[in-house]
């Protein structure tokens, strides 16, 4: 009698258990799906392509050599991405123990290398809910560069793995073929080469650096606003890559749409391929998060899972807090001389605890907003309701514009979490509301400073 598809790997599950580690068997085998199975060929589903690319080179070929063991007769196993398998709700585990090392450059890339993070690769990124749109666009960018998605535009606040994704894009491209031309560089490094190449008078030598490019990667694109001259050198680099296509990557804190002061025709550039964004993670999330974090150094028998837990249920900002809160916690412990536990987690993080003993609970996000309207409304001598309200008159649309505008500049809500503390207004309101902020805050010292003056208010009052 046959075997159907879900027997016979078992039976390979099974015996590769005997044979590989643990955690490479829970984290790359397990979740392996059977599909089909023909007498010879075994089909398994696989939650995504990069998972497939992984256990293709470094499992496939074992897992093939224990079908004459287990099942009697030679094996070949066939890898695909299951359509309800890309919807799954649960996040993505499968991140490898140790990603593969990256080939000797050739020396115009030394430098690119240098400025790469070893960690900042796939393998190390633990995808979820709230990147996983990003993760995969970033993968797919990064197996056919300057085909899949061009530009690729990945926003999102602070220390949420923007960067890491970029950075991933390049060690992924390098390792395949390290004599591709990569350009990584910072917005406001290319804001300061403009400006040098002005001074020296060698714009023709910056535009043929950045325009021979294969792979032109740009964090933070946002501190382009405003630099009528960077954007339009920028403008033009852009083109002239794209047209001959070659692959952009750009990161920014906020999607193209709610840039102020970015040129239309850049905003539509920066839109044409993906738009991705990275957010918050969720608790579960995060104890991944962590649970990788003490892989890679080795500390999983260090920090107990009851601390990971504990850290990732009270630091919630983003993924650079929770790596620091486990460096900070292990030299603490190391200090102290003390075993790490869930009470000297508690010591240890009390600055970064949204809620201990130690700690007050923060305001809520609504609350933050009603300081901000409060502050506002003081200084201008209105009222919150006023600010709220659907009136128009110049002596609310002003304060009504500064309490927007340090709303998003403070706690960087989106627009539309704007327009909504603010009675129902639309995006383009907010967007204005922005923009005429800043022009005044250029034009008019006494407006900047009391908008400064409530801004030093505001952080006062929560912090």
């Amino acid at each position: 009698m046959s075997l159907s598809a879900s027997d016979a790997w078992s039976r390979i599950l099974d015996r590769a258990r005997n044979d590989l580690p643990t955690h490479t068997t829970d984290q790359w085998l397990a979740p392996l799906a059977a599909l089909e199975f023909d007498g010879q060929t075994l089909t398994l589903a696989a939650p995504d392509q990069f998972a497939i690319d992984w256990v293709s080179s470094k499992h496939a070929t074992h897992l093939e050599s224990l079908g004459p063991i287990c099942l009697g007769h030679p094996l070949k196993i066939l890898l695909k991405v299951q359509d309800e398998r890309r919807t799954r709700p649960q996040m993505d585990l499968f991140v490898p123990q140790n990603e593969a090392s990256i080939e000797p450059l050739k020396a115009d890339n030394t430098v690119i290398l240098s400025q790469l993070n070893d960690r900042y690769t796939f393998g190390h990124f633990v995808i979820g809910k709230s990147n996983e749109l990003a993760a995969a666009a970033a993968a797919a960018v990064a197996e056919a560069p300057g085909k899949s998605y061009n530009p690729l535009f990945i926003y999102g606040a602070t220390g949420l793995g923007k960067t890491h994704l970029m950075q991933a894009i390049a060690h992924r491209i390098l390792q395949r073929d390290p004599s591709v031309r990569v350009t990584y560089i910072t917005a406001e490094q290319f804001l300061n080469d403009v400006i040098n190449s002005i001074e020296k008078r060698s714009m023709n030598e910056f535009k043929r650096r950045y325009r021979q490019a294969d792979l032109l990667l740009v964090d933070d694109v946002h501190v382009l606003a405003g630099k009528q001259q960077t954007q339009e050198e920028f403008f033009h680099t852009f083109n002239a890559l794209y047209e001959a296509g070659r692959q952009i990557v750009l990161t920014s804190d906020r999607p193209p749409s709610e840039i102020p002061r970015l040129e239309d025709r850049l905003k539509s550039r920066f839109e044409w391929g993906m738009v991705a964004d990275v957010s918050a993670p969720d608790l579960e999330h995060r104890i991944a998060i962590l649970r990788r974090k003490a892989q890679m150094d080795h500390l999983e028998h260090t920090i107990p899972d009851e601390v990971l837990h504990f850290i990732a249920d009270h630091v919630q900002a983003n993924v650079r807090e929770l790596e620091g809160s486990i460096i900070k916690l292990l030299a603490f412990s190391s200090l102290r001389h003390r075993v790490v536990t869930v009470e000297l987690a508690r010591e240890a993080l009390r600055d970064k605890l949204r809620a201990s003993d130690a700690t007050p609970v923060r305001s809520t996000r609504q609350e933050r907003v009603y300081q901000i309207q409060q502050a506002v409304a003081a200084e201008w001598g209105v009222t919150v309701d006023g600010l709220t309200s659907k009136t128009r008159t110049k002596v609310l649309t002003v304060p009504r514009q500064v309490a927007m505008y340090l709303t998003r500049e403070i706690h960087g809500l989106q627009l539309v979490e704007i327009g909504a503390a603010f009675g129902g207004r639309d995006h383009s309101t907010v967007i204005h509301s922005l923009e005429r902020v800043t022009s005044m805050s250029k034009e008019d010292a006494a407006f900047r400073a009391r908008v400064e003056k409530v801004r030093e208010t505001v952080r006062h009052s929560q912090w």
